[in-house]
């Protein structure tokens, strides 16, 4: 039996509040919010895209939710080892702040420990629920009204923290003590902000139909986070916002409160529709997918736009920002790209996109969302394909900003149409761990996976080690000279990079490595450097030789400069624009044709 009273106080010392059961429209409405509360950001004036349609919910059941939420004390009391976590990254030291660090199976463990400890049903409360608790009747973007009280404001940035490039350092560690502002019209305190608090659901669209205590889809990459937290923009500590992220991931931005109450009749909601890129994929492999044009002739296609985005476009995908493209050719013959779509490359809205040119086809199709945790910048997609299996990485962000980020892996054995479902081998969120789109094998048959060691222009690139079964990769811990670094294995085992920035005597700098990334030796290349906006290319082709391409300019004065070349017939010549380049040799000594 259920407690009675409008409030409980369990065995932990949680006051759980009676909420009782009622009807609510959830979602944001139309209703445009003002500049202010919006951060000056048009694109998001009326909710995210998933906030839409606002539909009528009715919870049947009366439950008990946690006035707070759960702090280090009680949540230390299932697991002691976690207070090892205490102070990480600078946050929740006390017994009182709210317990971070914690994962969504770990917080559905608590709910289960407690449940066999206390004889009660506890665990997550569903997404509609959490936004029925917190609207308490009120249809305004937070329950307080239009404007969210200072007392909530904690950091209210898109924070880079703890990035130590860019972060303030000691400036951006907030205090996280539960209960310290006003609680909602129904008693519960930190409903915006403080941390965000995972919910039962899997992550999915939303339905225009009346639903009855729903459960959220089936299934799904991304667990549900609600109400923002301290270290963001105050628009995402809105009643309606929705943000979630892996199941196993954790950081100082997420804690959770508990649930009291009957569990759930699985009542699913609908999952997302298949995606373009997905449709119609064919499986069987043409006869002449290994016909070529003529070696012996100069071959040029024009160029082939990819990114078809609507102008009008609000999410998941945008018009305004489409960057950082990844390529891999399938093993049915299909193309397939993707690339983070976004309006400014900082902000939480940043998704991964993808666009199919398929076999014989002379024109892509339109854009569709890829892959992305809600409300989390996930940036930078690196696509590779080994024999008949393709690899996705991505980075994963902790919030707004690529300065945190941990690296997520997916494989498609049935060229790009499905995927497995996400997992976390870099785990902690952290700078060296942006990928970028050069990955290879190694002789001893590990993965190579370059990623940026920094979130800026400069400062290296570093590489990580593993396989697809590997449960996390590993760190060897030197760094490339430039980001954006493209790298391959010589025949001596050696690695050999090129990057962008960090430049040596005016020329793009070359790095070697012969303890397989430990260490980095960094030498003046012959190529000119490139800056924003450019990237070299450097791979091994079937063939055997080695292929770099990059940018030249038309004068000496140009940056990039021009590059000068021995031809076929020996003479050396500049050349421009963009000149690809061969070579069979190894450094040192390293010539380019």
């Amino acid at each position: 039996m259920l407690p009675t009273e409008k409030s409980y106080i369990n065995t932990l010392g949680m006051t759980l509040l009676r909420i009782a059961h009622g009807t609510f429209q959830m979602g944001e409405t139309s209703a445009p919010l003002s500049d202010k509360l919006t951060e000056n950001r048009p694109h998001r004036r009326n909710g995210d895209f998933d906030e839409h349609p606002v539909h009528r919910v009715t919870i049947t059941r009366a439950f008990y939710l946690g006035a707070c939420q759960v702090t280090n004390a009680q949540y230390e009391q299932f697991d002691p080892d976690h207070k090892d976590l205490r102070g990480k990254s600078g946050f929740s030291t006390h017994d009182d702040e709210a317990v971070v660090f914690v994962s969504w199976n770990e917080a559905t463990a608590f709910c289960r420990w407690l449940s066999e400890k206390e004889g009660q049903p506890y665990r997550l409360p569903t997404e509609a629920e959490w936004e029925y608790a917190c609207r308490a009747t009120t249809q305004t973007p937070y329950t307080f009204g239009e404007a969210l009280p200072e007392s909530f404001h904690k950091n209210v940035q898109e924070s880079w923290y703890p990035d130590d490039r860019r972060d303030t350092g000691e400036k951006e560690i907030v205090p996280l003590t539960v209960g310290q502002t006003p609680p909602n019209a129904w008693g519960l305190y930190d409903m915006h902000g403080n941390v965000d608090e995972w919910c039962q659901d899997w992550y999915g669209p939303y339905d225009s139909a009346d639903q009855t205590d729903p459960t959220g889809p089936e299934t799904g990459d991304h667990r549900i986070t609600r109400g923002g937290s301290h270290s963001a923009l105050l628009y995402y500590l809105r009643s309606a916002s929705r943000a979630g992220s892996l199941p196993q991931d954790k950081s100082w931005l997420i804690g959770f409160r508990v649930l009291l109450g009957q569990k759930n009749t699985k009542n699913a909601s609908p999952a997302w529709p298949i995606r373009r890129w997905a449709l119609d994929v064919r499986q069987e492999t043409p006869s002449a997918i290994a016909e070529a044009p003529n070696p012996h002739v100069p071959y040029f296609a024009p160029p082939r736009k990819f990114v078809h985005i609507a102008p009008e476009a609000n999410g998941p995908l945008f018009h305004q920002h489409n960057h950082d493209t990844a390529l891999a050719e399938c093993p049915n013959g299909d193309l397939l790209a993707l690339w983070y779509s976004c309006v400014t490359e900082r902000g939480r809205e940043l998704v991964v996109a993808a666009s199919r040119l398929r076999y014989g086809h002379s024109e892509w199709d339109p854009a569709d969302f890829f892959w992305g945790a809600p409300d989390r910048n996930n940036h930078a997609p690196a696509l590779w394909r080994d024999g008949e299996t393709l690899y996705h990485f991505n980075g994963l962000g902790a919030a707004a900003t690529w300065g945190a980020l941990a690296t997520v892996l997916r494989t498609s054995s049935d060229n790009g149409a499905t995927w497995s479902p996400a997992r976390l081998i870099m785990p902690e969120h952290k700078t060296r761990q942006m990928p970028v789109q050069t990955v290879l094998r190694l002789k001893d048959g590990r993965m190579l996976l370059p990623c940026d060691a920094v979130s800026i222009g400069s400062g290296g690139t570093a590489v990580w080690l593993g396989d697809k079964d590997r449960e996390q990769w590993e760190d060897p811990g030197g760094t490339i000279a430039g980001i954006h670094a493209a790298v391959i294995q010589l025949g001596d085992g050696r690695l050999m990079a090129f990057g962008r920035g960090d430049n040596l005597d005016g020329k793009m700098p070359m790095s070697l490595s012969s303890d397989l990334g430990k260490t980095w030796s960094h030498v003046p290349s012959l190529f000119p450097p490139v800056s924003s906006g450019q990237r070299c290319l450097l791979l091994r082709l079937r063939e055997g030789p080695i292929f770099f391409a990059s940018f030249a300019g038309a004068h000496k004065d140009a940056h990039p400069e021009p590059i000068v070349v021995r031809d076929d017939s020996g003479q050396e010549r500049p050349v421009t624009g963009l000149p690809p380049c061969l070579t069979t040799r190894a450094p040192p000594g390293l010539t380019f044709a």
